[in-house]
This record gives structure tokens, C-alpha cells and sequence, in this order.
């Protein structure tokens, strides 16, 4: 027993030796980027590993570092962590943060953590969880307290997480963003005094620090917007910024006259959002601004260096007074360096051989690429009839409609539906539309109204003991600018027809889809024009990457064993959903297609094994 005592005894402390001896220190000092007492100079890319597959964190850190790269910055976002109050998950799946941040520290690159709380990111709300609008009381991004209240949960529940990997610690976090583009903010809200905004922004700093976050703070903001985004004592860095002079005044103005510099957000490609044409930046153009960092001792992150997917409900809009509302397309593909799919482009291979020439340290082989191919057509049955299966479900009855967060619900779908006892013929006017939505009347389209482009009426005739069902679903909550306090979903203004309010036993079905829809086998007959569910089994004798072509289908979402892999759109310019070949298996599969306009019976699904991004189609349905 006393042998066994000293074989544990020292095996904790080889265990502590060990630990320790992996401690290190990384400064901002004299102007300096210092790891332990050394000059260095930051070569990120930044990728998110809540877009990426868990599987294939390596395969993609490994890509990063055979660019020459020697750091990888992620954004956290609250909202994927904390999907209810009181409801943390930082383990499952691809939410095991601490496991992404492990495995760079094996392929040898630094993390720069970019927690918020908010993130932007062209990704649901900013970041936020939707579930905070419900407090009345709470103002996001403001100086208030039951806001303040939320962030301090969130940043201890963060900080629980990552502080063991902070450089300090023997991990390889070697910086912690404070805030996020938060100068951009103040200039778009000049409707809060600029010492209400000062007091936000240190409040998250002071959080921070206080939940023992003890490496060096950043802030992340166009050159111009420092004034309001700066704090004082941490290091601003510019986020587009390609004038080094221009990022050496800025940053001297904010930092004690003087660097070090860097640029946290240096984009070699764009966001993307439906209906708009697919943004392409050439490979050249960013090389040259490359060197021109490298050469002036700047430090810089890509953003991004592989962008992934917006899978299930995460994608975000932005907003313009033209469209409303700009929900971004299902892909991240950013035009980035790595693809979606995580291939070379000649992006790729340009800066790779650029940073060659440059760095120091040894840059490794690019790894093999992720197996990719075309499946063979997949057989379909219509399996549910959607205006039907409200049947099965319990309705939320009100007087008036609701929205979706009155109905406790975040993404995904509700359906309004209301019988009339007397006939009604008129314009339908649905001005609280959030975001789109198909109408019905006793089953048959009549209209279809969409929020990008401000259609928010039809022509209803709807005779006696007739049901109207309003089929809505949330886009994306807006996730950048003055408009992200403005966030509701469904519908959140009354219904007119011919200016009548129309009140009185609404009923509302919940859809979310979070997870994959329970179908059966096909029990109905399926009518063109009518919203459905289509599934399908097929056999794989091997697995690999794919891309279901979407080109001959309306509207909706696609699961794929049991994962929701996004939305897909006629309008373009995105035609092709990735399918990551880690969430095929060998033998069965199951796949199941919501389908929102139906305007073609579909008999099978095929696929391809090259995306298209880049197509705008011309449709009614607009």
C-alpha cells in the first residue's frame, strides 16, 4: 500500500513538473509582440470551430500552419454554448472549445480568443442568445445592468473553460479580445451619450480581468472608429486596415505612441448573402497587401482563412434600408484562402509560398485533402404533408399572433393559422412580417411574402368556413449595426385584411426543427404548391465529402443523419449544400428535405462533387 502511495505521490508531482515547465509568458511591451522576453510578430488565420465539423479541426489547423501560418484566432460564441438560461454546454460535439484549442497547441499555433460577448460574425444575432429579449428590462450591447448581469454569467462560465489553456497556464491562448468592433457601434448609436458607451465596453474589460483572464486584452475596430472602440490600457488593433501608416498613427494615438501593430481582421475574401452575387477578391490583390504587412513588421489575422458552413439556424443578416433585412447564405466560404470544404486554392497556394520567403520557422506539407465525390441519386417519398401535420401538434392559441420568442421559440418555423366562419376577400397585409412566409387558403398557395424585398401583402379570397395558414420562418436574426437591439422574429405586428385587424382564436404551430422532423413512412399524397417533407434512405459502401445539388428545388432545409446541414434557396447565388463526409456513415443513411414552395414533385435528390456559389437565378418567388 506504502509503494502504491509513492508511485501516485510521484506521479502528481512529475504531473506539476511538467505542467510548469510548460508555462509561458507572452507581453505587450516597447512596442513589442514578446513570447517569453522575444519579439514576435502574429501570422493568424482565423477560423470557427462552431462552423466546422469536429473531425476535421485537425485536417484545418494542420492547413493553417502548411500556409506558414503560426496562429489561429476563433470568435466564441455565447449563443452556441448557452442555448437556454441556465444551459451551458462547452463538451458536446463540436462545442468542446477546450478540445479545439488543445489541438492547436498540438499543431503548434497560438489561439487568439475572441469571446465578446458580442461577435457579429454574420452569424445569428451577433452572437447573443435570443432568449435574452424575453427580459424586457435588458438592453443588449448597453450599459444595463440586467445586460451587464447576463455578460458576467457568460464570461465566468467562458473563463471556467479556457483559463488552464491561457499561455500563462501552459496553454497556447496567448490573447483575449475585449469586446468586438465596438467603435463601429458607438458611431451608429449616437443616440446614447458616448460616456454610456465608455461604460460598457470597461465593465466587459473589468469582467474579464476579474474572472482571471491575465494575458494581454485587445480591441478590434476600423483605424477611424478607435475613439469610441479604444480602451485605455489595451492594445487597439485595425480591422481592414491596409495603409501601414495610417494603422501606425491610430494605433500610436490610442497606445502610448507607439506599436506593436496589427490588423485583426485582414480579409482575402467577403460575406455573402442570398439574392446578391458571390464576392470574389484575387489572389494577387492579397498577396501583395501580405508582403506589404510582412515587410513593415505588422502583425495580422486573416479573416478568414477558412470560413466552413452555417449549419442549421446559425447564419446571420445584415441590414440596409433597401432590402430591411440581408440574411447571409448557408456557406462561410468567404472566398477564403482554404475553402469550405477545405481545399487549396490558388488563394492558398500564393500566400504559401509567400510566407515561405518570409518566416523563420519550418512550414510543413500541405496534408492530404478530405476525400470528395458525387453520390448516386438518392430515391425520395413525400412523407408529410406540412399543413397537414399541424394536426399532430398542440397549437398556442391567442386573440392576436404571436412572435417567436412570445412562443418561447427561437429558429426554425411557426405556423399562423386561423379558421373564418364568414367570407372575406381582400389585400392581406402582414407589415410585422420577421422574415419570410408562404400563404394559404384551405391548403392552396395564394401568396408568398418576403421581407428582403419588402412584400409584405397579397391578395387573399377566402370563403366561408375557410382556414388561412401563414407558413413564416426566421432567416437570421441581424447580427452587425444600430438595428441588432430591433431583433424579433415571426410575426410581430397585427394582421389586416382591407386594414381590418384580424383578431380572435389564432392558432400558432411550433416548428423549430432543431433537431431532425420524425416523418414514417409516406402516408400521403403529395400537391404541388403545398410545403412537404421529403425523406429517403441510401446505401454507401465508402464515405467522402459531397454537395447535394439544390438547383431544381424551391425553398428549405436538408437534414442528413440527423444533421442539419442549412438553408438552401433558388434565388442563388448558393445551389450546392456541403455535406461533410464525417456525418455520412458506411451502410445506411437517412436524408429528409423540408421543402417550403414545392413547385415541383421531387422523386430523388442527386449531388455533385463541386459547390456552385455563384449563381443567381431569376424566380417568382423572390
Amino acid at each position: 500500500m506504502k509503494k502504491q502511495w509513492l508511485v501516485v505521490m510521484m506521479l502528481v508531482i512529475t504531473a506539476q513538473i511538467t505542467y510548469a515547465q510548460g508555462k509561458h509568458q507572452f507581453d505587450i511591451k516597447d512596442g513589442n509582440f514578446l513570447y517569453d522576453g522575444k519579439p514576435v510578430q502574429i501570422h493568424s488565420g482565423e477560423m470557427h470551430y462552431a462552423r466546422v465539423p469536429k473531425e476535421y479541426w485537425r485536417h484545418r489547423l494542420q492547413m493553417m500552419k502548411a500556409m506558414g501560418l503560426n496562429a489561429v484566432a476563433t470568435y466564441v460564441f455565447w449563443n452556441y454554448h448557452n442555448t437556454a438560461p441556465g444551459v451551458w454546454d462547452f463538451t458536446s460535439d463540436n462545442k468542446n472549445m477546450a478540445e479545439f484549442i488543445k489541438l492547436a497547441q498540438q499543431e503548434g499555433l497560438w489561439v487568439i480568443l475572441r469571446p465578446g460577448p458580442y461577435a457579429c460574425a454574420e452569424w445569428e444575432f451577433g452572437g447573443y442568445p435570443w432568449w435574452l429579449q424575453q427580459n424586457k428590462q435588458l438592453v443588449v450591447r448597453a450599459n444595463n445592468q440586467p445586460f451587464l448581469d447576463s455578460c458576467k454569467q457568460y464570461i465566468q462560465q467562458l473563463a471556467a473553460q479556457v483559463k488552464p489553456l491561457l499561455v500563462t497556464n501552459g496553454g497556447p491562448i496567448i490573447m483575449v479580445q475585449a469586446e468586438n468592433e465596438f467603435g463601429s457601434y458607438v458611431a451608429q448609436r449616437k443616440d446614447i451619450p458616448v460616456e454610456e458607451h465608455k461604460k460598457y465596453s470597461a465593465a466587459i474589460k473589468q469582467m474579464l480581468l476579474q474572472a482571471g483572464v491575465n494575458v494581454p486584452l485587445f480591441t478590434s475596430d476600423g483605424s477611424w472608429l478607435f475613439d469610441g472602440g479604444a480602451l485605455p490600457g489595451v492594445l487597439p488593433t485595425a480591422n481592414g486596415e491596409g495603409n501601414v501608416d495610417n494603422l501606425k498613427k491610430a494605433v500610436d494615438k490610442y497606445h502610448d505612441g507607439k506599436g506593436p501593430y496589427m490588423v485583426a481582421e485582414f480579409y482575402p475574401g467577403w460575406l455573402d448573402h442570398w439574392g446578391e452575387k458571390f464576392t470574389r477578391i484575387d489572389a494577387g490583390q492579397i498577396a501583395t497587401q501580405t508582403e506589404t504587412y510582412l515587410k513593415n513588421g505588422v502583425s495580422f489575422n486573416f479573416y478568414m482563412i477558412h470560413g466552413g458552413t452555417n449549419f442549421g439556424f446559425t447564419a446571420g443578416a445584415n441590414y440596409n434600408e433597401e432590402h430591411d433585412i440581408q440574411p447571409d447564405i448557408t456557406s462561410y466560404d468567404y472566398d477564403a484562402p482554404i475553402s469550405e470544404a477545405g481545399w487549396v486554392t490558388a488563394k492558398y497556394t500564393a500566400l504559401r509560398e509567400l510566407m515561405k520567403k518570409y518566416v523563420q520557422y519550418p512550414v510543413p506539407e500541405v496534408p492530404a485533402a478530405i476525400p470528395v465525390k458525387a453520390l448516386p441519386a438518392i430515391a425520395l417519398h413525400a412523407a408529410q404533408d406540412v399543413l397537414g401535420w399541424k394536426n399532430k401538434l398542440k397549437p398556442v392559441v391567442s386573440d392576436t399572433v404571436l412572435s417567436f420568442e412570445n412562443l418561447q421559440q427561437g429558429s426554425g418555423y411557426v405556423l399562423y393559422s386561423k379558421k373564418f366562419t364568414q367570407p372575406v376577400r381582400g389585400v392581406l397585409k402582414v407589415p410585422g412580417l420577421r422574415d419570410y412566409a408562404t400563404v394559404y387558403v384551405d391548403g392552396k398557395r395564394v401568396g408568398v411574402l418576403n421581407r428582403i424585398t419588402q412584400t409584405y401583402e397579397c391578395a387573399v379570397d377566402i370563403p366561408f368556413n375557410s382556414t388561412l395558414d401563414i407558413l413564416v420562418e426566421n432567416m437570421g436574426r441581424i447580427n452587425y449595426g444600430a438595428q441588432i437591439t430591433e431583433n424579433t422574429k415571426g410575426i410581430i405586428a397585427p394582421i389586416t385584411i382591407d386594414d381590418f385587424v384580424i383578431t380572435g382564436n389564432w392558432e400558432m404551430y411550433k416548428m423549430p426543427f432543431d433537431k431532425a422532423p420524425t416523418t414514417g413512412p409516406a402516408t400521403i399524397k403529395n400537391k404541388a404548391g403545398r410545403p412537404v417533407l421529403y425523406t429517403g434512405e441510401f446505401d454507401l459502401s465508402s464515405t467522402a465529402d459531397t454537395f447535394l445539388d439544390m438547383s431544381k428545388w424551391g425553398k428549405g432545409i436538408v437534414f442528413v443523419n440527423g444533421h442539419n446541414l442549412g438553408r438552401y434557396w433558388q434565388t442563388g447565388p448558393q445551389l450546392t449544400l456541403y455535406v461533410p463526409g464525417c456525418w455520412l456513415q458506411k451502410g445506411k443513411n437517412q436524408v429528409t428535405v423540408f421543402e417550403q414552395l414545392n413547385d415541383t414533385l421531387q422523386t430523388s435528390l442527386t449531388s455533385t462533387a463541386i459547390p456552385v456559389l455563384e449563381q443567381l437565378q431569376e424566380s417568382e418567388q423572390n
